[in-house]
């Protein structure tokens, strides 16, 4: 499905060329599968849990600081893509307009990623309640783009820029001035103080 998928794009992928490509008989398919759609999703949510497990067996074995463990996530992930062109089309293109219930899916794998870089993220870091769906997002769409323009395989290229951009508004990168000079401001009273 997912070559397919990445071939000819969903809608223009048939049952007739998933029971061709996968060899096996209609009657097969659908004594496993409702449809095109049950067979995308299938493997939509295995493709899912396959690089979760990735990306949490690498951050457990890295261990160490926070950064670390996303520094580490992140190149297991963009790994994944690079090795799993087809797949990741499907997952990062194709599903968010294949069908509604494609689309939702990707919506719950997005947050999964979320919960997953927010599960021990520093604390109290004046950083917006939504950095991690920003961040996530702005993974997601980065990849999208390299992916559409051929070059999945080369997703292990953006890991310097993809780490920065994750990890910068934790280290502080991108404060507005007012906060820089407020927090200028206290440490110069405590100094005082």
């Amino acid at each position: 499905m997912a070559e397919l998928s990445s071939e000819k794009g969903y809608d223009a992928t048939k049952i007739a060329d998933i029971v061709r490509r996968a060899g096996v008989a209609r009657k097969t398919l659908y004594d496993n599968f409702g449809g095109k759609e049950e067979v995308f999703l299938g493997a939509f949510d295995a493709a899912v849990k396959e690089v979760l497990e990735l990306i949490e067996a690498a951050c457990e074995q890295a261990g160490g600081e926070w950064s670390e463990r996303v520094t580490t996530g992140l190149q297991a992930f963009l790994a994944y893509v690079a090795e799993n062109p087809a797949i990741s089309r499907m997952c990062l293109i194709e599903a968010m307009s294949a069908t509604p219930a494609a689309s939702a899916r990707y919506d719950d794998a997005v947050q999964r990623f979320v919960d997953l870089l927010r599960r021990d993220a520093p604390a109290e870091t004046g950083l917006p309640d939504t950095i991690e769906e920003t961040l996530v997002g702005g993974v997601a769409w980065i990849l999208h783009q390299q992916i559409r323009r051929g070059g999945a395989e080369q997703a292990l290229e953006l890991m310097p820029e993809l780490t920065d951009f994750v990890l910068s508004p934790y280290r502080g990168v991108g404060k507005s001035e007012a906060r820089r000079a407020d927090e200028s401001d206290s440490t110069l009273a405590d100094s005082n103080g």
